[in-house]
């Protein structure tokens, strides 16, 4: 899922700033970007700080899901999936509550958007005790969170499913059966919803800083991932 990222003007902690595409971002003077990056609620939801939405809201944030697929380029083959939204105080726990029906011995891809504007790199690791994996997660909350060029996804090759906390701080679950999936996330009170639309689907900023680009490169060390060139495909 490729969706276009813009990184912004620095603000007083040292978030990346540069403007790479026209939009509302473009016209607005430091202290309006100040104030709107400050904003942290829409309604009940609660944002982290790795993402806002547009200027003029075109997209409000919500918590809820909604049923989606996934559509291989090469072989045309389709895969279920889900995608959710989960306000901030929720929304660790729900993601490790998520993969827990992966099974307890999983592979990792650390995503890493740091250096790009168009695409992401992929660090591999494969067989990785699913406890293990949760204590470190759990470690690198602060960066899982609110880096907004930090995406994690975890896989079961053998099930054909994978839960993805994204750069958006989306929740993604991919295959089937999602029954599971869904379960957890109604237990969390996020709850299906048709309509639901996603701070993807508008014009959108991400925010990382130089603090939470060291905290990367520590959890990249922790989780012993690998350029992905040199991982085996499901």
């Amino acid at each position: 899922m490729g969706f276009l990222k813009r990184i912004l003007r620095p603000n007083s902690q040292d978030a990346a700033i540069q403007p790479v595409a026209p939009g509302s971002f473009e016209r607005l003077s430091d202290e309006e970007l100040q104030i709107h990056m400050g904003i942290k609620t829409y309604g009940a939801f609660e944002l982290t700080d790795a993402i806002r939405p547009s200027y003029d809201v075109q997209v409000s944030p919500r918590q809820g899901f909604r049923y989606d697929k996934y559509v291989d380029e090469s072989s045309g083959a389709t895969t279920p999936v889900i995608m959710a939204a989960a306000s901030r105080p929720i929304l660790m726990d729900t993601f490790l509550d998520l993969i827990d029906h992966l099974g307890n011995v999983v592979d990792v891809v650390l995503e890493t958007s740091h250096h790009s504007h168009s695409h992401h790199e992929d660090l591999y690791r494969e067989h990785i005790d699913a406890p293990v994996l949760k204590s470190i997660l759990m470690e690198f909350e602060d960066v899982l969170m609110n880096d907004g060029c930090t995406g994690i996804a975890i896989i079961n090759p053998a099930q054909h499913q994978e839960v993805q906390l994204d750069e958006h701080k989306l929740l993604i679950a991919y295959g089937n059966p999602l029954d599971g999936f869904r379960e957890t996330l109604i237990a969390q009170d996020v709850y299906p919803d048709d309509s639901i639309r996603f701070i993807t689907e508008a014009e959108h900023v991400h925010s990382s800083s130089e603090r939470l680009y060291d905290r990367f490169q520590q959890l990249k060390t922790r989780l012993g991932v690998e350029d992905d060139s040199n991982a085996a495909a499901w």
